[in-house]
């Protein structure tokens, strides 16, 4: 019997069901600094210090108990040897009952193979696939109830940035598919040398919690009005401000299991104790390895069903 996948994706927020975790097996080998995709990996690369392949698995298999204590339905990705398969956000995501594929960078194509099992059970019409003059990628894209916001880089040099990863022709296919949303872009700030001053995806950034809440970067926005226009929509006193090492730390890329559980890394002690003086439950989980290839929980996870 073919099972019909109904997807759900509303907001970040709402009591998670299914997700697609990413996986650390068969990560491969240290990358040569040219094959870097951002600068933090690229620091990492040069120092020696690039997290090692059995630390990752560690720390995934902490993420992964955590969802299950939740009765969270896990899909992990077929492993592809030698092959980095962590960040399951940038190739796809949810919005409302469609999975839209993402045109991501080239070298990363068979990263979409490795989970097509899980989205071919979802009804054909509901698979989507950009025209391939959109960018986009998934760590960009936001759900949130009327809105969905969307980070996007729309200089001239866009293409000298291996770091911008949403164009604006995206941005305009998100709002033609979802004609009955609002699609807010927001301007990141990119550079492909210095991992304080690039936001590599809008989750680097910002990312929205519980009902009303949210956790932001200012100097992550090129564009002080669009920043401005976050803080004043959530109100000033539901934003937890990240400073430059807590955005390189990946502060912002915290995970929703629901409005009230979060799952956050375990060394984020200024982040977790203000979510706990609000009332939020934080599962904390090491993820400090994973971080040094500029993602963090959000990035590594794709959810497919939330109630």
């Amino acid at each position: 019997m073919r099972i019909h996948m109904k997807l759900n994706i509303q907001n970040e927020t709402s009591r998670l069901r299914a997700v697609i975790l990413g996986t650390a097996e068969s990560n491969g080998p240290v990358p040569k600094p040219e094959a870097c995709y951002d600068p933090k990996s690229l620091q990492h690369v040069l120092a020696g210090t690039y997290p090692k392949e059995e630390d990752m698995k560690r720390e995934m298999a902490a993420f992964a108990e955590v969802l299950k204590k939740y009765d969270v339905k896990v899909y992990r990705p077929k492993v592809i040897q030698d092959y980095n398969q962590i960040f399951a956000r940038d190739i796809s995501f949810v919005i409302e009952d469609k999975i839209i594929i993402a045109n991501i960078l080239p070298d990363r194509k068979r990263e979409i193979e490795a989970t097509e099992y899980v989205w071919t059970h979802v009804d054909k019409s509901n698979r989507i696939i950009l025209p391939d003059d959109c960018h986009v990628e998934g760590g960009d894209v936001m759900p949130w109830n009327d809105y969905i916001f969307v980070g996007t880089y729309t200089g001239e040099d866009y293409a000298d940035f291996i770091t911008a990863r949403t164009n604006i022709q995206a941005v305009r296919a998100i709002q033609g598919l979802f004609p009955h949303k609002k699609v807010k872009a927001f301007q990141l700030r990119k550079s492909n040398t210095d991992p304080k001053e690039n936001a590599l995806h809008l989750d680097c950034c910002f990312q929205p919690i519980g009902k009303d809440k949210a956790i932001i970067h200012k100097n992550g926005f090129l564009v002080e009005s669009e920043y401005q226009w976050l803080v004043d929509y959530f109100g000033a006193d539901n934003i937890f401000e990240i400073t430059k090492d807590e955005m390189y730390d990946m502060n912002s890329n915290i995970f929703s299991i629901s409005e009230d559980v979060i799952v956050s890394e375990r060394n984020f002690t200024r982040l977790n104790s203000w979510l706990r003086a609000h009332g939020f439950i934080v599962e904390e989980v090491p993820y400090a390895e994973i971080a040094k290839q500029e993602g963090l929980l959000r990035c590594s996870t794709m959810p497919l069903i939330r109630d």
